[in-house]
Parts: C-alpha cells; structure tokens; sequence
C-alpha cells in the first residue's frame, strides 16, 4: 500500500457475486480492489459483508428531521440515515404551494455545500408532486395539487437548480408537454399517484419520463381489461420502477414478479420514509396533514391510507434478499440503480476510482460500519 492509504477486508459485495478480498482506500476513493478467491471447502474466519453504500432517492424524513425543515433538519436527517447505511440521498418534499417548495428549494441548496461530511450526502433534492392526479393523490393536501397545463416554465425555473426528480402524473392536462421540458432540463421525471391508461402511461414514458413512483401505489394497475401505470411500467424496460419493500405498500409475492419483469438494472428501492422513522412515536405530520404510526405501518390520521413509511433502505436490503434475491442484486437496486436514474457514475459501485462510500453488514445483513468519503463514522 502506498502511504496514506487504507484497507478495507471483507466479502465484497460486487455487481453479480460476492467473493473475499479487500479495498485499498486514498484520498476518499477506491484505488484498487483486490480479489481473493479461496477454496470455499477450507474452514477460515467470515468477515463482514462490504456493499456500496446505500441510495435513497426519496426520503420525506428520518429520526425525527423533516426534510422540509430548516438546516438543522437538514442536518439531522443526513446523520440519521447514515446510521443506516445510506450514505447520498435526495431530500424529498410533499405537495406544498410552489413558493413553499421554492423555499425548501433554496433551503437545501443553501445547505447542501455545508452538509455535515460524517452524513448522508445529499445529491439536489425530489419534489413529489404537485402534479398529481387527485383521485390518486394519497397522502397528499389536495389543495395543493396542480394541473401542468396551469403552470408555465417560468413558474418552475426558481426550482430547477438542485431537482433531480420529479412526480408527475402523466393523463393530466399539460403533462406531456411539462415531462418533455423537464427532460430537456436535465430533470429525471417518474411516473405516479396517476390514474392514467396504459396508452396515457407509455405516452408518459414516450414523452421522456424515465422512472415510477413507488410502483403499485397509488396508480392505476394491472387489471387484465384495463391495465394501467403500473403495467406500462413493468413492460418499459428502459423504465426504472420504484419498490417500497416492507410488507405493507406491496404484497411481497409481487415483488416476485417485479424481479422477473423489470431488467436487474431497473429496480429502485426507496424508503418514502417520513420524519417519525427510527423515533417511536407513533403520531405526527406529514406536510399539512397528520400521520399516525401502528407498529411499521403509516396511514393519514383515522384512514386506511398509506403515508409514506417507517423503513430504512437496510431493512429494505434485508428484506428484498429475505424474499429471494441475492444480495447482489438487492444491493444495486439500493446503489447503482437509484445513481443510474440520476447519471450519476462517481459512486455506487466496489471499482477503483470510484468514491468510498461502504456498508459493512453481518451475516444478518445488519449495519455494522458505515464509510462516507473514505472515512469510518463513529
């Protein structure tokens, strides 16, 4: 090893195996990456399970911060999510009036050069909403819903510095035209809270969206005479899709069936986590409307509706591999994947040159380490 550098020994979690070997880490990059295959009949000591570290593309809150809040918000949600292995992540808003998420535009983009180095680091922000279809809005204020066709560009331009995805529900009028810009912006657009027709999602998708919101929910499905978004999405194979993989927003027999459909490379899970995640409390607020929380399950306050979750993207990982994955491709869809939607190349993978953000997981898949830029956190 030259000076200055470290090693990182374990079973690393490349894109298709895992196999023994270790890291040499400098100046917050992988250098080289050293495999040591071995005769796996030979008894030897298992050391821990080094993955990329983990993506979050949309996260409303964690740990009590709310990422619509100030920048000790801001501040609190990055470290919490780190103790879970996420180390870059999107701050996501819900539907609010746009000169509000014009603020918590600036207010993450103000705090983002200063966001704490032993954090989560955040990559620009995610705006769910407000174009969403109303009859598909869950947990979001209807009040607050646009129609695209009622917006013009110069309405979104205070927004565009930072926005790396954005919800847009594709059958609404307008929609069409706002996917084009945006794309054209260098903005990714997903798909949801939509009830469009599988011709109005795969127009969507012609028309430059390239991902889904949290697929299943909230969209128009899979009936056999009139499939919707979330047909057009698993038969799109450029299309990423969304998974919310705890047991509650999609019945896990079906993740089965998303593995099968979508390319390995296409799959996102997210955690749609909002601030009481990781607290215990078990009420609060999402945007201007109240959450009650019942063991892992959200929903708005005295309905059925879900809102959002209380799930880390470890869990997320564990659960995915519990359910028949690999760890392999469970670990993309928390790394490479979700940087893929966003172009982002300078991360996400164990390959020299690349940034040495890691996840060191036991035998049970459980965080035991987390590194952020080449270092350890505390």
């Amino acid at each position: 090893m030259t000076a200055g550098a470290a090693e990182v020994i374990g079973r690393l979690v490349l894109e298709d195996r895992v196999e023994p070997g270790r890291l040499i880490i400098a100046d917050g990059h992988i250098v080289r990456v050293d495999l040591d295959p071995v005769d796996p009949t030979i008894p030897r000591r298992r050391p821990a399970l080094v993955c990329p570290g983990f993506v979050d593309v949309h996260v409303h809150g964690w740990g009590g911060h709310d990422a619509m809040g100030d920048r000790a918000a801001l501040d609190g949600m990055a470290l919490a999510l780190a103790s879970r292995g996420v180390t870059s992540f999107l701050p996501t808003a819900v539907t609010a009036p746009l000169d509000d998420l014009a603020r918590f535009a600036d207010g993450v983009r103000g705090w983002r050069p200063n966001a704490p180095s032993n954090g989560a680091q955040p990559l620009g922000f995610n705006l769910e909403g407000p174009f969403l279809a109303p009859a598909r809005r869950g947990a979001h204020d209807p009040n607050n819903l646009r129609r695209p066709v009622d917006v013009s560009p110069k309405d979104l331009e205070p927004l565009l510095d930072g926005l790396r995805l954005l919800t847009i529900a594709p059958e609404l009028p307008g929609a069409l035209e706002l996917v084009g810009w945006l794309s054209t912006m260098g903005v990714a657009v997903s798909l949801g809270h939509s009830g469009a027709t599988l011709a109005e999602a795969r127009a969507g998708y012609a028309a430059g969206a390239s991902s889904t919101t949290h697929l299943f929910n909230a969209m128009s499905g899979m009936d056999h005479r009139s499939p919707g978004l979330a047909a057009a999405a698993l038969l799109q194979d450029e299309a990423y899709v969304e998974l919310i993989a705890d047991d509650h927003h999609v019945e896990p027999a079906l993740w089965q069936l998303v593995m099968r459909a979508k390319p390995e490379h296409r799959l996102v899970l997210v955690s749609d986590a909002i601030a009481l995640a990781g607290t215990g409390i078990q009420r609060g607020r999402i945007g201007s409307l109240e959450v009650e929380v019942d063991g892992s399950r959200v929903t708005l306050a005295g309905t059925t509706t879900l809102a959002g979750s209380v799930l880390s993207l470890d869990v997320a990982v564990r659960n995915l591999v519990g359910s028949g994955a690999s760890l392999p491709y469970a670990a993309k869809a928390a790394s490479r994947n979700p940087l893929a939607l966003l172009g982002i190349a300078d991360r996400g993978r164990l390959a020299a040159g690349l940034r040495a953000d890691l996840v060191e997981l036991d035998d049970d898949l459980r965080v035991r380490r987390v590194m952020i830029g080449g270092r350890w956190l505390d």
